[in-house]
């Protein structure tokens, strides 16, 4: 009888800080990932789960400032060890050939050079001397396998965040290779591109690779995993197939949310405290709190407008979502009305005002955005500054700048973390902080981008809780979401956005 084959990768962490006199972020963890396996690592924010994921890529070993004591192994390598005063040289573009990465942010993958969809995915392929034909002939495979087959020539930068996580994923298995890591995987993708990243790590498999996802929400394709591994405070809590893990009381108090927010039906394990939303309170005031009217805007990037005569009103203390898939222009939607994007034929109302010769920064008095990538808006250096920042410039006096920060700090959970640098923080929590400097300027109309994306299941509450206070306090609040279930049970109306035009009640 032949022996089982061994790991395609082993990582061993003994110990991981990011600073040599820090506390450690990871200790005693060991992966075994066999070939063709799938194993999920799982965690609340702040767990250790993405700081394992760029270990095990090479991500976290190349700053100069980490400390770090365990081992790599690949097979057919000599096994790297590492320990203070001693670092082994691993070339990280060698190494990304072997074990990709796909991070929870997208764009830190990307280029940001590249002109077009194919031409990012076939920039690795160029840094190796590939030959042309062999690149013409795996770039569209590539592409094909994630969706983005019909968007060879298309500009990355028109491509909406699910579609960039696509293009991500393209861009790890043009290399073909033996291990994918994959952080947070499902985040901003809809259906169809859930769909695509479940037959890409299928694929991957029958060649032999091994696929690891690390995260804080057990969605269907860390549900269809042979392994599981569930974090706490950096150390493993609970470690084996998911049919004994899910059940266990580790898992129940782990923070991870049992099923992705865009599930119909979420399968809570035995001993879970169930997610649950708080109430909603709709209104119908005479004048709406946000309007759109015959809206009309187009990119040069796009072929087609990607709002046609677009129309919504929706009232102080309504809670509206607006759904459709990756691409379908929602985040256009949001951004035309904070006055982000101006529309070419239209009128866009805030509480009644048509805003159209308004500068954006005046219209942000009145309406808080929440972008889909939370770094977007962050920039200073502690909480507690990232959301005063913005209270400075509404007039307020020094004594009530911080009262009204600290209070919108706690009221996302968030009131420990007010010393912490924002980069500090887990991307879970650099959302909620995100959403902690739009409520603090105690907006009429809140616009939130994808809220739910890569929250574990405190921030999920956190959240719910926060539209529910917003929408009592009689604001608008209009979130776009690729969660179509989710919404349903904590929205007012849920529409929906099919070729430019919004549908629905």
């Amino acid at each position: 009888m032949s022996a089982a084959p061994g790991p395609v990768l082993a990582v061993r962490v003994d110990r991981f800080a990011h600073d040599a006199d820090g506390p450690p972020v990871l200790q005693g963890v060991r992966l075994a990932l066999g070939p063709g396996s799938l194993t999920a690592v799982l965690g609340a924010s702040g767990s250790g789960t993405t700081t394992l994921a760029r270990i095990a890529s090479g991500w976290a070993l190349g700053s100069g400032h980490a400390e770090f004591t365990g081992a790599l192994a690949l097979e057919g390598a000599a096994p790297l060890v590492f320990s203070p005063g001693n670092a082994p040289r691993l070339s990280l573009g060698a190494w990304g050939r072997e074990v990709a990465f796909v991070p929870e942010r997208a764009a830190d993958l990307l280029t940001g050079a590249s002109a077009s969809v194919g031409e990012e995915i076939a920039f690795s392929l160029g840094q190796r001397a590939v030959p042309r034909a062999e690149m013409e002939r795996r770039v569209p495979s590539a592409a094909a396998e994630v969706g983005l087959g019909a968007l060879l020539e298309h500009p990355v930068e028109g491509l909406s965040g699910g579609q960039l996580r696509r293009l991500a994923l393209a861009c790890a298995l043009v290399d073909d290779p033996r291990v994918l890591v994959l952080d947070s995987p499902e985040s901003s993708l809809d259906a169809d591109g859930v769909a695509a990243l479940g037959r890409a790590v299928r694929g991957l498999r029958r060649r032999g690779a091994a696929v690891v996802l690390v995260g804080s929400c057990a969605g269907p394709l860390a549900r269809s995993a042979d392994h599981w591994v569930v974090l706490g405070a950096g150390t493993v809590a609970a470690e084996g197939p998911p049919a004994v893990v899910r059940p266990s009381a580790a898992f129940a108090s782990s923070g991870v949310l049992p099923a992705d927010p865009a599930e119909a039906e979420p399968p809570v394990p035995a001993g879970a405290p169930a997610v649950r939303a708080a109430p909603v309170h709709g209104r119908s005031p005479a004048q709406a709190a946000a309007e759109l009217e015959g809206v009309r805007v187009s990119y040069r990037s796009r072929s087609v407008p990607v709002l046609v005569d677009a129309h919504l009103a929706v009232a102080a203390g309504e809670t509206v979502a607006v759904a459709g898939p990756n691409g379908a222009g929602k985040s256009t939607l949001l951004r035309t009305l904070a006055g982000l994007v101006r529309p070419e034929a239209g009128t866009v109302r805030i509480t009644g005002r048509d805003v159209g010769g308004i500068p954006a920064g005046r219209i942000a008095e009145q309406v808080g955005t929440l972008f889909q990538d939370p770094r977007d808006q962050l920039f200073e250096r502690t909480c507690e500054r990232e959301v005063a920042f913005g209270l400075a410039r509404l007039g307020l006096g020094p004594g009530e700048v911080r009262p009204r920060a600290l209070e919108a700090l706690d009221a996302v959970g968030l009131a420990a973390a007010a010393s912490r640098h924002p980069y500090e923080l887990p991307g879970s929590h650099q959302r909620l902080l995100a959403l902690a400097t739009v409520l603090a300027r105690r907006p009429r109309v809140l616009v939130l981008d994808e809220p739910t994306v890569g929250l574990d299941r405190d921030g999920l509450e956190a959240l719910e809780r926060t539209i529910a206070a917003a929408a009592e306090a009689g604001t608008a609040v209009v979130l776009a979401t690729h969660a179509l279930p989710w919404a349903g049970r904590r929205a007012d109306r849920v529409l929906a956005l099919s070729g430019g035009r919004i549908v629905g009640t």
